[in-house]
């Protein structure tokens, strides 16, 4: 079985370093090197492991990083690519998504003198302190959720809103919480419909289910549907688009709301905003950190007060939401960042 692993290893060590784009001399100019692993939905997911992508490969250009990236493809290859970095003395390795944090946990002890970080996830010691060569990336969802069940609620004709998460987890409860708090913030009567895709890791890769929960929320009346599913939440896009526009007024019969990346231009006019977390940035910061020489383990905490979360403004999806809405959202904002309104977090209950 030794034998077995240490092969494994040897082949996803000898692909990161053949995946990269990277010339040799530019490998000796780099300042430093990092390595991403991606969760299974891959990094062109157009959500959450893009977002990540795409601070990382900020980070490349600003910051002159060699930069190697993994996509695993299961849950299995994880930690071999994770190893075959450390391996390697990276200065930084980024695991992207909680299901990363058993994995991280294990090679970080193993590996203390390599630097590490964890989008969504929490890396602790035996002692149950942080570790100090792991940052633990963590974000407010609920928060930015709360600010996209006001526009939902605003634009909603029925009341009826829907909901689809990927994994029945409490990191995604964070998102539905959130989201049905500041919707009845709006309208105190209305109705969240909500689904999981399931209870794997797969949860994050299937658009059809999205589609199908997306389409039974809206054979009960849901007019906008949130998604937080990762890859499986693009059904709901098409779920939205089957139900065309009003030949009155142009506009969509039903929206849907994109997460963590700016979905507006999937499906524009159908989107009628994405609740944003700035993973970019939380990646981009960190590298930076390593950089220069200002890691420090432990939690990195990314609310509405660090622009860590948001709602997407932009011109695909300006001319759905009112300008009135939008100032009773940015005042919300303003009194969640002061304290005035409570969020409730449902992962700390």
């Amino acid at each position: 079985m030794k034998s077995k692993i240490g092969i494994f290893l040897i082949i996803v060590s000898a692909f990161i370093f053949s995946s990269c784009g990277t010339s040799t001399e530019a490998q000796r100019q780099c300042n430093i090197r990092v390595g991403i692993v991606f969760d299974i939905g891959g990094k062109n997911d157009r959500s959450f492991n893009a977002a990540a992508w795409e601070g990382v490969q900020r980070a490349e250009r600003d910051l002159k990083i060699c930069l190697y990236d993994v996509e695993p493809g299961n849950p299995t290859s994880i930690e071999p690519a994770m190893r075959a970095f450390a391996e390697k003395d990276f200065d930084l390795i980024v695991g992207v998504g909680f299901a990363q944090g058993p994995i991280m946990q294990k090679v970080a002890v193993d590996f203390p003198k390599i630097k590490f970080a964890i989008v969504d996830g929490v890396i602790t010691g035996k002692d149950g302190k942080p570790l100090e060569n792991v940052a633990s990336l963590v974000f407010r969802e609920h928060e930015g959720s709360y600010l996209v069940g006001m526009i939902a609620a605003a634009k909603s004709k029925s009341g009826t809103l829907g909901f689809v998460g990927g994994m029945d987890i409490p990191l995604i409860h964070k998102f539905a919480t959130g989201y049905e708090e500041g919707a009845k913030s709006v309208n105190p009567n209305a109705r969240v419909l909500t689904n999981y895709v399931g209870v794997t890791d797969a949860a994050w890769n299937n658009p059809g289910k999205g589609k199908e929960l997306a389409l039974s929320q809206i054979d009960q009346g849901a007019d906008v549907i949130f998604t937080a599913a990762g890859n499986s939440g693009l059904g709901a896009f098409d779920a939205v688009e089957q139900y065309g526009k009003n030949p009155q007024t142009n506009e969509a019969n039903k929206f849907v709301i994109g997460v963590d990346s700016n979905q507006n231009g999937v499906k524009p006019g159908f989107v009628l905003t994405s609740m944003v977390k700035r993973v970019d940035n939380a990646v981009y910061d960190v590298v930076n950190e390593v950089l220069n020489n200002k890691f420090q383990g432990g939690f990195h905490v990314f609310g509405l007060d660090k622009d860590g979360v948001a709602y997407s403004l932009d011109d695909f999806n300006k001319p759905l939401i009112p300008q009135e809405v939008i100032t009773k959202v940015e005042d919300s904002k303003k009194k969640i960042v002061a304290g005035e309104i409570k969020v409730t977090d449902a992962m700390a209950k």
